[in-house]
């Protein structure tokens, strides 16, 4: 599939911000305090953004939302082959919980770890299928 040019820059802005939440993971986990909650945070927005990158790859235009099922929903059928779709699932809830206070359980490091791992698999299987120019 052709991305049309101005489509390219934007698949790759997408692209840029995800990878952001993964450099800002890879900060929070250096830390001498880590905050669980904000790691789960910026796993669910990676994948929320790559998932947007590949819409927009495909000439969809992704909704301002943050439901990641929703987004995935969108896609066209058979594009994302060998991808666990409870991966999303998993981190959907991180996209309130890991902003606001509120009366969620406290996330501890085995689930946050899970979280980021879950981030890295969606971010591997989409830039499999993203044309390769978009990427950064």
């Amino acid at each position: 599939m052709t991305v049309r040019p101005k489509d390219e820059d934007l698949v790759r802005a997408w692209v840029l911000k995800a990878d952001h939440d993964l450099l800002n993971i890879e900060n929070n986990l250096a830390a001498r305090e880590i905050p669980w909650d904000t790691v789960c945070f910026h796993a669910q927005q990676c994948g929320e953004k790559y998932l947007k990158a590949l819409l927009v790859s495909r000439h969809i235009d992704p909704p301002k939302i943050h439901d990641l099922t929703e987004l995935y929903a969108l896609l066209p059928d058979g594009l994302l082959t060998d991808f666990n779709a409870r991966l999303l699932e998993e981190l959907n809830p991180y996209s309130i919980e890991g902003r606001y206070p509120g009366v969620w359980e406290p996330v501890e490091q085995g689930e946050a770890l899970r979280a980021v791992e879950a981030a890295k698999t969606i971010r591997q299987v989409i830039r499999r299928v993203l044309p390769s120019h978009c990427l950064v």
